[in-house]
């Protein structure tokens, strides 16, 4: 990653998205097919994103955001849920150090209320070293669900409301906007969904309001930046409207 060009230099951004969200799915379908247990099946995920996050620096992309572990996924078994809690671990005591040295700024959206205090402790410390990192946002959505989190937000108004803080009146999507997770990321130009499903699955429904949504049949193991530069280009051929009648120009 440290080879990478910085992302605001020499790149041409009037067609490509400036931020790219990926639903990384289909790690249990591809251990599967090989005759592997699901737990090779994440492994495999995790080299997956190494290469992603190399791949979106190199092409100059400012923000990634990953649907890394969902508030739905507490209904698997507790072995895979430890399976992936386990990789969790490893993956920031063995990147975070190469992350930080390329100048990625990780940040964490989702409810830690109720998770283990080391991993409480584990996703402080990515945020805290890599706070001042400007090349790429790497937005990890962990114990996170879309419904969660507006409601959430929701709430925080109301209280206001009832504090006698806020004027019902003043509340509209700007407002209730501030208050979700990362209100200071751009919402994502392209939403990727890898292994052919189609659908959002409670990930960040309110930001993808006009994202671009591309689906690949490729199981996540098996993404890599080829697969990546497809989708961008897939989004490059769509005219974006924003609900206008003539497509804006940039992103």
């Amino acid at each position: 990653m440290s080879n990478a060009a910085p992302a605001t230099e020499g790149q041409d951004r009037s067609d490509g998205p400036l931020h790219v969200a990926i639903i990384m799915d289909g790690n249990g379908r591809w251990a599967a097919a090989r005759g592997l247990p699901r737990a090779e099946g994440h492994r495999r995920g995790v080299e997956a994103l190494r290469r992603v996050v190399r791949a979106v620096s190199e092409l100059g992309i400012l923000h990634l955001t990953i649907f890394s572990f969902s508030s739905e996924n507490w209904s698997r078994p507790a072995t895979e849920i430890g399976d992936l809690f386990g990789l969790l671990r490893r993956f920031i005591r063995n990147d975070l150090a190469t992350l930080h040295r390329d100048g990625v700024r990780v940040r964490v959206i989702g409810e830690r209320a109720g998770l283990e205090p080391d991993i409480c402790a584990l996703l402080n410390e990515a945020e805290e070293l890599t706070r001042g990192n400007t090349r790429l946002n790497l937005i990890v959505a962990f114990n996170y669900g879309s419904r969660q989190e507006i409601a959430n937000a929701a709430q925080r108004l109301a209280r206001e409301v009832a504090e006698g803080r806020r004027d019902p009146s003043s509340i509209d999507a700007d407002a209730l906007g501030q208050y979700l997770d990362a209100p200071d990321i751009p919402d994502p130009d392209l939403i990727i969904r890898t292994s052919g499903e189609q659908r959002l699955s409670n990930f960040l429904m309110w930001q993808a309001a006009y994202s671009e949504l591309v689906f690949v049949p490729t199981h996540w193991p098996d993404f890599d930046k080829a697969t990546l530069e497809g989708a961008i280009a897939e989004y490059a051929r769509r005219e974006r409207r924003f609900g206008g009648l003539a497509a804006k120009t940039g992103s």
